[in-house]
């Protein structure tokens, strides 16, 4: 490594370490995979915080093991949160500098702590991001879906049916979709979303920054990508937005009039919204002037 570079990195970590640091939470991203991409920020943060709290303390340790830092760490996760809070709160009272890490990436997606936050700022303390890698972002960078909207769903209820009422919530969404999901569950959610979003265009993204990165497209249910492959940990999954197909208001209003003759105007215009892939706003308009009635605000 060029001997300027070390200079500037050594120049960079010295000139934050002569400043104290103010009073206040400061939420800090950690690596999710390769160690390398912790952030000079992030790493004089971690050093001259005067408490740091993290998910889980021996998978901490190494990360600080790593770079040399000895810290001792406090445990903070959903378990013990009722408990702790207190304790965090009581400490930024009496002028601490407490850092927030999760066990990797960007804390509070999809990871406890945004009570902490709430209450933090509530009480008046300052609350900093350091920013730095996050799995989330990082599969939606490499997804080759559509970036400029997304939304993030976490992690999927387990249960068959809860799953597929909360998919059939995020049908109409117009963005890409954006999922946390373990090796055990992988089949079985591919397999409801290809339920659901059928033909949909599917990213499965693992091991992110690892030796063994593997982004897997294709579209749904994409489970012959799954099939006899023993992979663990845990995924981000992607699924494009829906395609607005250019169909007649006419050819809509009969396959209203037709699913009306047996079902509520709700399952209706779910129905007939899945299958023209267009809005349920727009299809439930229709059926209610389908109906002989006036959507709300359009009276008169």
């Amino acid at each position: 490594m060029p001997e300027q570079l070390l200079d500037a990195i050594g120049h960079v970590i010295h000139k934050e370490n002569a400043q104290k640091l103010p009073s206040g939470l400061y939420v800090v991203a950690t690596p999710i995979g390769n160690l390398a991409d912790i952030t000079l920020r992030a790493l004089s943060v971690l050093m001259r915080a005067d408490r740091v709290i993290c998910e889980d303390t021996r998978h901490s340790l190494k990360l600080f093991n790593h770079f040399g830092v000895a810290r001792r760490l406090a445990a903070y996760h959903e378990h013990n949160a009722h408990r702790e809070r207190p304790k965090i709160l009581r400490w930024l009272a009496e002028g601490a500098s407490v850092a927030l890490i999760s066990d990797a990436g960007t804390p509070l997606i999809s990871d406890p702590g945004y009570k902490l936050v709430r209450e933090a700022a509530e009480a008046g303390h300052q609350v900093f991001a350091i920013p730095g890698p996050s799995s989330l972002i990082a599969a939606l960078s490499v997804s080759g879906l559509p970036t400029d909207s997304f939304f993030f769903a976490g992690f999927l209820p387990p249960r068959d049916v809860a799953m597929r009422r909360r998919l059939a919530e995020l049908y109409n969404i117009a963005g890409t979709l954006v999922f946390f999901e373990t090796a055990p569950r992988l089949a079985a959610t591919l397999n409801a979303l290809g339920e659901v979003f059928p033909g949909r265009e599917a990213v499965i993204a693992r091991e992110l920054t690892k030796c063994f990165e593997e982004v897997v497209r294709g579209s749904l249910p994409l489970t012959e990508a799954v099939r006899d492959v023993e992979w663990r940990g845990e995924f981000v999954v992607l699924v494009s937005p829906p395609v607005e197909n250019d169909v007649e208001e006419g050819e809509i209003e009969q396959a209203l009039e037709e699913a009306l003759k047996s079902m509520s105007v709700r399952d209706a215009v779910e129905k007939v919204a899945r299958t023209f892939g267009v809005r349920k706003k727009m299809v439930y308009n229709l059926a209610l002037c389908v109906g002989g009635r006036q959507p709300k605000g359009e009276e008169g």
